[in-house]
């Protein structure tokens, strides 16, 4: 967790650079005194103020509009004074400075003293609107994914998650799985009764309701997240396949060198795009074969770290080179490294470029080792030169990245929280088979389920370590 979170703090609020207005924020408790310094007179709570923002020696800074908004109805609970000033660097750093300044002076002029103002550290605005129970961890994680959002679908996605759509699932989740820990400690409580608490109240059906749930949350959850992280995505395949030929397809822009010549790309290039809202992360590779160039060998070498650590690989042939007993040989062994080097899960699409190029007839026949891994099941031809079948490569990079449709109403989401639905499930499941078992040991079960309300609560901060808040709030832009 950030430190000292109850010192007044203050910041630049606004994005580095010149613009047409800028914001210095200053929240903490009893700020009233300085409010009174700054701005030359009481503010009336949540109404604008224009005024001159004057240096110690009464001579202004600039003229902007003030506003104050008292603890607790405020962004982040405590008293909030926002100053909206010309938004030049120079300005804003000289409004900053008079804020910390005048801070200090209070307690020499015989004022009521207000201990340390000093500068925000980055999300600590955000951080204290958490700590001060205005908003979940989640909708706070959804604050800055709103600001990072790169497509509507994010931004949109990002906001229902602010607005505490993901919170109420969560919620629900939790009050359901309460009840059910409350029927087991009963029965762990009065042992000696006759009646079964368990059966009585139908805890087994709860239990199959509950699972049932969590797998409609776990679902969108993982929507979510692909929303936000989007996949990687590596080209790889023989020297002049067409693979940089294929990212400047797909971006739709020149990024990558293309030429005749064997070897081009030496070094990976990396462009994140857009399909239906889903980021993916598509990295070209130098062209994967025997080489006694040092250069391109290095890149070769990276090549291969960029395959093994992808979430999909667009495995390239050459369609008018396919009949040739070299080129064939080649792709083969590409084939059977690919199929040792990256787990199973991790799906391979076979791509057959440059159909404008091939003979009529030219056979696209998948390759042995790569049988049966997911993504193998379809042949997928393409010209990268004149765009043909871009479309149906677009929609199976969807297809293989988990994603189901742009539905209204998706929240944005994160991997934690994926991994802590998927905990939840897991000690459910423990749950389930013990509940199921002759003469259940109900304290196993009780525990179980303590472990996955535990989980849960990590998503919303009700059970989180200051290590994980540290590192959520740290990733956050200064004066948010």
């Amino acid at each position: 967790m950030l430190a000292r979170h109850t010192d007044p703090i203050a910041a630049i609020a606004t994005a580095p650079g010149r613009g047409a207005v800028g914001i210095v924020r200053i929240s903490g408790k009893q700020i009233a005194p300085l409010v009174r310094v700054l701005c030359g007179k009481n503010l009336k709570p949540r109404e604008a103020s224009y005024l001159p923002f004057k240096d110690a020696k009464g001579a202004p800074i600039d003229h902007g509009l003030a506003l104050y908004f008292p603890g607790p109805h405020s962004y982040t609970g405590e008293d909030v004074l926002e100053l909206q000033a010309h938004g030049g660097p120079v300005v804003l750093q000289l409004l900053l400075a008079r804020c910390l300044e005048a801070a200090a002076s209070l307690g020499e002029a015989g004022a009521p003293v207000l201990p340390g103002l000093r500068l925000a550290q980055p999300g600590e605005f955000t951080e204290r609107a958490f700590l001060n129970d205005k908003i979940d961890l989640a909708q706070a994680e959804a604050i800055a994914d709103l600001i990072d959002a790169s497509t509507e679908a994010a931004a949109r996605s990002a906001s229902r998650s602010l607005s505490g759509d993901f919170s109420r699932e969560i919620r629900e989740l939790r009050d359901a799985l309460v009840h059910l820990r409350m029927l087991v400690e009963a029965t762990l409580d009065f042992p000696e009764e006759e009646i079964d608490f368990l059966q009585k109240a139908d805890a087994y059906g709860q239990l199959d309701r509950l699972q049932a749930q969590l797998g409609l949350v776990l679902a969108r959850t993982q929507q979510g997240a692909l929303l936000r992280e989007g996949i990687k995505v590596v080209i790889a395949g023989q020297p002049n396949a067409g693979k940089s030929s294929l990212l400047n397809a797909l971006a739709g822009a020149e990024l990558a060198i293309v030429t005749p010549i064997a070897g081009t790309t030496r070094d990976k290039v990396q462009q994140t795009i857009q399909i239906d809202g889903v980021p993916l992360h598509v990295i070209d590779t130098a062209g994967l074969r025997d080489s006694d160039d040092e250069v391109e060998r290095i890149g070769i070498a990276r090549a291969w770290d960029e395959i093994a650590a992808a979430d999909a690989v667009l495995f390239l042939h050459d369609l008018s080179r396919t009949t040739e007993a070299d080129y064939a040989a080649a792709d083969l062994e590409i084939a059977q490294t690919l199929a040792e080097r990256i787990l199973p899960s991790v799906p391979v699409i076979d791509l057959w470029n440059k159909t404008d190029l091939a003979a009529p007839g030219a056979q696209m026949e998948p390759l042995a080792p790569l049988a049966g891994r997911a993504g193998s099941d379809q042949r997928l031809s393409l010209s990268a030169r004149t765009g043909a079948g871009l479309d149906v490569v677009r929609q199976r990079l969807l297809q293989v990245a988990g994603w189901q449709s742009a539905a209204e109403g998706l929240y944005i989401a994160r991997a934690r929280h994926v991994e802590a639905l998927q905990a939840v499930g897991a000690h459910l499941q423990e749950a389930h088979d013990q509940l199921n078992v002759p003469g259940p040991a109900l304290d196993i079960l009780a525990e179980e389920l303590r472990l996955a309300q535990q989980a849960l609560n990590s998503i919303t901060g009700e059970f989180t370590s200051d290590d994980l808040l540290g590192v959520i709030f740290s990733s956050f832009c200064i004066g948010k």
